[in-house]
């Protein structure tokens, strides 16, 4: 039988300068029943204060039922990038977020990149970090660079977050089992090709090495890193890729529920830098329109999710990583917080 602490019938006198104050009155217990809870002095109201704050939590567990019914094991890739990847409190609460999906069913897979890392390392080294039409070039000595901060650095803290909280992550990259194969790729300026170095598109997906991985109650945490697949590559072996279309690409080939992708944005505006309202829904023959017209750092995170909603996932949705536990409130609220892109009504 719960008990809560009697309400005194008057306010007591406060207690002079100097004078303890005085204890509280016992209550009797009634005959037959439990001993009443003595109330608190320093905490009145405990049992109160105790159900207030119970039943929005519970509220918040009802309102996910539904989600977790739906996303219940399905396939998430989620792209990790962003202020997420440089803010301690931010990294945590995504490891915590994406153990969150897996105990509740779903198949977390997360693919990473970190351009803030590369460039710091390449700085501490001496060697010029440079860009063409938003693309790093990488010379081979920056792709060694390249290699040893993803899967070295970046990947090994995301693991050892996530395996704070169980022996779940297993880092690899897409060179790994032939899981990521890529050609090499050129930038267009002026309608000219540029050569960009060791930075590849993808053009093969190997699934068996991660659905193996998640059929084991895995998370694979994926640096976006690709075999090469030129026949005249001379040996170079690898390829630098962008880490939206090779999450995009994974969610395509893992036959993905949804793809989430984390961004410094709340989401994509409606007419920015005119208005800072975020479109929530669109389809995919919106986003495509809209696309000639979008700032240059969200064009790839918006064309990795046209190609994964084209390419057969339910939804692709751009959240906000600068939120605590966006991906939490994405998947298993009724609002949500960023942007959804859902297919065009004649492929649903």
């Amino acid at each position: 039988m719960s008990q809560t602490a009697p309400r005194p019938a008057s306010q007591p006198t406060p207690p002079s300068a100097g004078a303890a104050a005085p204890a509280p009155p016992e209550v009797p217990a009634q005959p037959g029943s439990a001993a009443p809870a003595v109330p608190d002095p320093a905490h009145p109201g405990t049992a109160a204060t105790r159900k207030h704050t119970a039943l929005p939590k519970a509220r918040t567990l009802i309102e996910a039922l539904p989600w977790l019914t739906r996303h219940h094991g399905k396939c998430v890739v989620i792209k990790f990038g962003g202020n997420a990847m440089v803010d301690d409190d931010l990294k945590a609460a995504f490891a915590q977020d994406v153990v969150f999906l897996r105990h509740a069913g779903l198949r977390p897979v997360v693919v990473h990149g970190g351009g803030p890392q590369i460039s710091a390392q390449l700085d501490r080294l001496g060697l010029k970090s440079e860009f063409t039409a938003g693309l790093r070039v990488t010379t081979p000595e920056a792709m060694d660079v390249v290699r040893m901060v993803l899967a070295g650095q970046v990947q090994r803290e995301l693991v050892g977050l996530l395996n704070q909280h169980g022996p779940f992550a297993v880092g690899m990259t897409g060179e790994d089992a032939h899981t990521m194969t890529a050609t090499k790729r050129y930038a267009h300026v002026a309608g000219e090709p540029v050569d960009l170095g060791r930075v590849g598109d993808i053009t093969h997906i190997n699934a068996g090495a991660i659905q193996a991985l998640l059929d084991d109650g895995r998370i694979p945490v994926i640096s976006s890193i690709a075999r090469s697949g030129d026949e005249d590559d001379a040996g170079a072996g690898v390829f630098n890729v962008n880490a939206d279309t090779a999450a995009a690409a994974l969610a395509a080939a893992l036959g993905a529920e949804t793809l989430m992708v984390l961004t410094d944005v709340e989401g994509l505006y409606a007419n920015w830098p005119h208005s800072d309202e975020v479109i929530s829904q669109l389809t995919a023959s919106e986003l495509e329109r809209l696309l000639p017209e979008l700032a240059s750092g969200m064009v790839p995170k918006m064309e990795g999710c046209l190609h994964a909603v084209r390419g057969g996932v339910n939804t692709a949705r751009v959240i906000d990583g600068r939120v605590p536990h966006s991906i939490l409130l994405e998947i298993f609220t009724d609002e949500g917080i960023g942007t959804m892109v859902v297919p065009d009504e004649e492929h649903r």
